[in-house]
C-alpha cells in the first residue's frame, strides 16, 4: 500500500509540475524592465520566450511577438529548445508513469516490469525538470550579467516572475520522478531469495557436504513446488 501511495503521489507532483513548466513557457514576464535608474515611470516593459509587452499607468498592455528567429540572442534559442524538450518529456513520463502504477492492469504484465516502467516515468520526470531548471538559469545568470555589466548600452531587466515558476516546476518534476524511482526500489524488494530459479547453498557437515535446493518464491510470496 506505501508503494502505491508513493507512486501516486509522484505523479501527482510531476503532473503539478509540468502544468507549471507549460504556463513558464507561455508567461511573458522572465524578465521585467528595471527602475533602478529612473526616478519617475509611467511604464513598465517584460518580455518572456515568444513576446515582448509593454503597460502604462492605466493598465493597457501591448504585446507583440518576436519579429525574428535567427535574430534573437543564443541563449533565449536555446532556453526556447530547452522548454519544448522539457514539456514533451514531462507529456511522454505522464502517460509512461500511468502505466506503471501498481493499481493499472496492463494485460498480463508482472509487477516487476511495471515497476521497471514506473523508473523510466520518474527518470524522464527528472530529465523533464533538470531541462526547465537548465532553462531558467541560464537565463537569469544572462540577466544578472547584462545588469552589472557597465557597457551594456540597452534596457537593462530583472528577474521575472516566468523564471520563479519555471524554477518550482523543476523542483517539483525533480521531486515526483524521485518518487517513482525509489517506489520502484521498494516493489521490488522482497525476501532475497531469486524467483523463476533454484539456489544452491553449501554447508559441510562432517567429512561430506550437503547440497540444499532453495525453491523459488512467487510473486504472490508462497513458495512454488517442485518440478
Amino acid at each position: 500500500m506505501s508503494v502505491l501511495v508513493l507512486q501516486v503521489l509522484g505523479l501527482a507532483l510531476g503532473v503539478l509540475g509540468w502544468c507549471m513548466e507549460s504556463s513558464c513557457t507561455s508567461s511573458h514576464s522572465w524578465r521585467v524592465g528595471s527602475h533602478v535608474d529612473a526616478v519617475m515611470t509611467s511604464s513598465w516593459f517584460f518580455e518572456g520566450l515568444w513576446m515582448s509587452c509593454t503597460s502604462n499607468s492605466m493598465g493597457s498592455v501591448q504585446c507583440n511577438k518576436h519579429k525574428t528567429v535567427l535574430g534573437l540572442p543564443g541563449y533565449v534559442q536555446g532556453c526556447r529548445a530547452l522548454m519544448i524538450i522539457a514539456l514533451l518529456l514531462g507529456l511522454a513520463s505522464i502517460i509512461v508513469s500511468v502505466l506503471g502504477l501498481k493499481c493499472t492492469k496492463l494485460g498480463s504484465t508482472s509487477q516487476e516490469a511495471k515497476g521497471k516502467i514506473a523508473l523510466t516515468g520518474g527518470t524522464l520526470f527528472i530529465l523533464s525538470g533538470l531541462c526547465t531548471l537548465s532553462a531558467a538559469t541560464w537565463y537569469a545568470v544572462r540577466i544578472v550579467q547584462e545588469f552589472y555589466d557597465p557597457f551594456y548600452g540597452g534596457t537593462k531587466f530583472e528577474l521575472g516572475a516566468g523564471l520563479y515558476m519555471g524554477w518550482g516546476a523543476a523542483a517539483l518534476a525533480i521531486l515526483g520522478g524521485a518518487m517513482l524511482c525509489s517506489s520502484c526500489k521498494m516493489g521490488t524488494s522482497g525476501t532475497g531469495m531469486p524467483q523463476g530459479g533454484y539456489r544452491y547453498n553449501y554447508s559441510a557437515q562432517g567429512p561430506e557436504k550437503t547440497i540444499y535446493r532453495t525453491a523459488p518464491v512467487s510473486e504472490s510470496g508462497t513458495l512454488k513446488a517442485y518440478v
